[in-house]
């Protein structure tokens, strides 16, 4: 973002889909730059080669912790509660924790980082993550509960905040690096949801397993510093421009924005917080519980991709949407249908599902006609989708106490994944386009009395 203030000015919100493309590069008369400053760094604008090669790592050793941290608790759940002796209250209260961060401390996100710039807010977050994620290895219950709460509050920023710096640093290479940061993600968690076991029978301990995670988000702030130290040098950028997100809510955009991206959310953390204890409690082994649930995070892999290149292509938005949502639908049906021991087919199904990740967060990449209204799209989208998707895990636990099994609760997330069809049939259709092309978002400096303020014309 540019760093000079601004005048107070109004920004046309770019198109929902483009009609060549709706995952292409947005055109250039969507980008409205503020005023210039002597400090102004123009988005887009050639950097030096060590800056991007140093972004890519940075985003590639963020990626990889974004998930980590609540893939590798969910793993070791069942031992945990074992361990440390917590009651079935603490036990759903846990899985909760990340979604129920992300929701109150993403919503600081925008004025965070309209304070201290999009780098700057996420390095902070980079070190409440790492000093979170190593607090949970203390053996304690409370050092749990502690932890997930710092190291998940870390994360939500960085949530928020990556598709704004995606589309800061490469404004002209959105779809192909956001397409490696979440498949970075996802193979984090892959990885991490396979190896948290063995590694904690090897350590002795679920707690020092959990707690080693931390490890990785150290070299993740190391490597993400020298991007912050160059633009602390080149002057800040993001404390020039605010565009409050919640008017954005009173939008046809906003809104489709932010139900999609509640449902895939509540449906990937209900089954990313539940799905190895599921397999548990069913009658699997935890090593062989451990090894579906790589497989489900595996699949999402090349899910994403895939789902990103038929997404790009002129008129597959919408056969992609529908494809990653019926496919979900259909992993559900069967976990509630086949026998446990016939668990790889809908964790095959369910993980393909989980790919629709990627493409709802290049659509947000996409949304904004600058940093600064993408930043708050995004923070609407995730605060606001994460907080009702934290009745997702929390609901599982809740339900599955009081039922004795899991019929309920996988009854309700097919439910669910049936409205993520009707919902995604609704923000890829060309009356959405016509709603977005009449909606103006107002901006205002910062220190003003309203961030900004959306209508409709």
């Amino acid at each position: 973002m540019p760093a000079s203030p601004p005048s107070p000015a109004t920004a046309h919100v770019a198109p929902f889909t483009a009609p060549a493309s709706a995952l292409a590069a947005p055109p250039a008369r969507a980008i409205v730059p503020a005023p210039a400053g002597p400090h102004t760094q123009v988005q887009g604008a050639t950097k030096p080669r060590s800056a991007v090669v140093f972004g890519v790592i940075a985003l590639v050793l963020i990626g990889l912790n974004l998930r980590a941290g609540i893939t590798g608790a969910s793993a070791l759940l069942h031992d945990l509660q074992t361990v440390l002796g917590y009651g079935t209250l603490v036990a759903a209260i846990i899985p909760s924790i990340p979604t129920l961060c992300f929701a109150v401390a993403g919503a600081a996100t925008s004025w965070l980082t309209g304070k201290l710039g999009v780098e700057k807010a996420i390095l902070l977050s980079l070190s409440m993550l790492a000093g979170g994620l190593l607090l949970r290895g203390i053996p304690a219950t409370g050092m749990l509960v502690l932890g997930s709460v710092v190291g998940m509050s870390g994360l939500a920023v960085c949530n928020v905040a990556m598709p704004s710096f995606i589309r800061e640093h490469f404004a002209h290479r959105t779809s192909l690096m956001t397409a490696v940061y979440t498949v970075t993600m996802t193979t984090g968690a892959t990885v991490t949801a396979v190896a948290v076991v063995p590694l904690a029978q090897a350590l002795g301990s679920p707690s020092a397993a959990v707690g080693a995670i931390g490890i990785t988000a150290v070299a993740a702030f190391l490597g993400f510093l020298p991007v912050a130290l160059h633009a602390h040098r080149n002057g800040p950028r993001s404390a020039a421009r605010q565009v409050s997100p919640w008017p954005l809510l009173r939008t046809r955009k906003g809104l489709l924005l932010t139900a999609i991206f509640t449902l895939q959310a509540l449906l990937a953390y209900a089954l990313l917080s539940w799905f190895p204890y599921m397999l548990t409690t069913m009658g699997m082994n935890a090593s062989d519980s451990g090894l579906m649930f790589g497989l489900m995070q595996l699949v999402s892999v090349p899910a994403g991709m895939l789902l990103i290149a038929i997404g790009s292509r002129p008129g597959m938005l919408r056969p992609a949407f529908y494809l990653v949502s019926i496919t979900m639908a259909v992993g559900l049906a069967l976990l509630l249908v086949l026998p446990v021991g016939l668990a790889v087919v809908p964790a095959i199904l369910l993980g393909f599902g989980l790919g629709i990740f990627p493409l709802v967060m290049v659509m947000i990449s996409r949304s904004g006609a600058s940093t600064a209204e993408t930043t708050a799209l995004s923070t609407l989208a995730q605060s606001s989708g994460y907080l009702l998707a934290t009745a997702g895990p929390f609901g599982m636990g809740l339900l599955h106490s009081a039922t004795g099994g899991w019929i309920l609760p996988l009854a309700l997330l097919l439910a669910l994944s049936l409205a993520q069809i009707a919902v995604a049939h609704l923000i890829t259709g060309s009356a959405m386009t016509r709603s977005v092309a009449g909606t103006t978002v107002r901006t205002a400096a910062p220190g003003a009395g309203t961030s900004g303020a959306a209508e409709r014309k």
